[in-house]
């Protein structure tokens, strides 16, 4: 059985336990990170760190999280796959509190979590045999503050649900005025015309780390690029569509809806977007 870190020990993934009283239990009070690494190497960590300081910031959770400690229990949660592709979850909590309270409770020790897992190794340089995926377009009812990274993801859980009792991957969401936001799990971007275009990052959409990667290599590769409004029609209407997330990072869509995409297949302008993040990604 693997071993995982909880509160600096690392123990037995069977023996890690927390308490009920948890209050990232009790009310999803926590932020949390999922770290993608390859060939022992994470991606973004900077980055991912530094969004997690930002949310704990953001609900006055007392808890930093620092590189060099970071780097360590990373390096020992990876040591223990010998596959190339492996992800880290890292999750902080308020705490252990001694009642149900919604207020924060100001004297508590913050849980702090992390485990490794694989993840599905980097795309295949070969639009044909890609793995791409199916995406429904569905309203878009979660809470106001997506931007913060939440443990507290029941809303995205259910809009994840509608899509795989829909029969597809995923499912692209847009607000009351038919403009898009993000998916339930993944940012997303179109191309039309060969403009690459993504949602412009408000308190709806969650500033995903691998869309800023990208967003950084597009740029600096000589690509025409637009952070956007972007309506529910270009979507349904684009010449391409992709999933960005950390363990997809940049997954191609075949069929929106029931509308096909190139043939099923990966278009051309993903294998371009493919190469200029590969030769970013451990840059940032």
């Amino acid at each position: 059985m693997a071993m995982v870190y909880l509160n600096d020990n690392l123990v037995d993934q069977e023996k890690a336990m927390i308490s009920p009283m948890d209050r990232g239990f009790l009310f999803g009070d926590g932020i949390y990170e999922v770290i993608p690494c390859y060939d022992g190497k994470p991606v973004g960590l900077d980055l991912h760190l530094a969004r997690m300081n930002r949310g704990l910031n953001e609900i006055q959770l007392k808890y930093k999280a620092e590189r060099s400690e970071w780097m360590d229990k990373i390096n020992h949660l990876i040591s223990q796959y010998d596959k190339s592709s492996v992800g880290v979850y890292i999750h902080v909590s308020r705490g252990t509190d001694t009642k149900r309270f919604h207020a924060y409770p100001q004297d508590i020790q913050p849980t702090v979590f992390a485990y490794a897992f694989e993840i599905p190794p980097s795309q295949s340089l070969d639009c044909s045999h890609a793995k791409t995926f199916t995406v429904a377009t569905v309203e878009d009812l979660r809470w106001q503050r997506c931007h913060i990274k939440s443990t507290s993801l029941l809303g995205n859980v259910m809009h994840f649900q509608q899509g795989q009792n829909a029969g597809t991957d995923e499912v692209i969401l847009y607000n009351q005025d038919k403009i898009v936001t993000e998916a339930a799990a993944c940012n997303v971007f179109i191309v039309k015309n060969n403009l690459i275009m993504t949602p412009k990052l408000d308190n709806h959409i969650l500033p995903g780390i691998t869309r800023e990667i990208l967003l950084h290599a597009l740029r600096e590769e000589g690509f025409h690029v637009s952070e956007q409004d972007i309506s529910l029609e270009s979507v349904n209407t684009a010449d391409e569509i992709w999933l960005t997330s950390s363990s997809k990072e940049l997954g191609p869509v075949s069929k929106i809806d029931e509308r096909v995409l190139n043939n099923g297949k990966a278009g051309p302008m993903w294998l371009l977007a493919l190469q200029a993040y590969n030769k970013y990604k451990f840059a940032l």
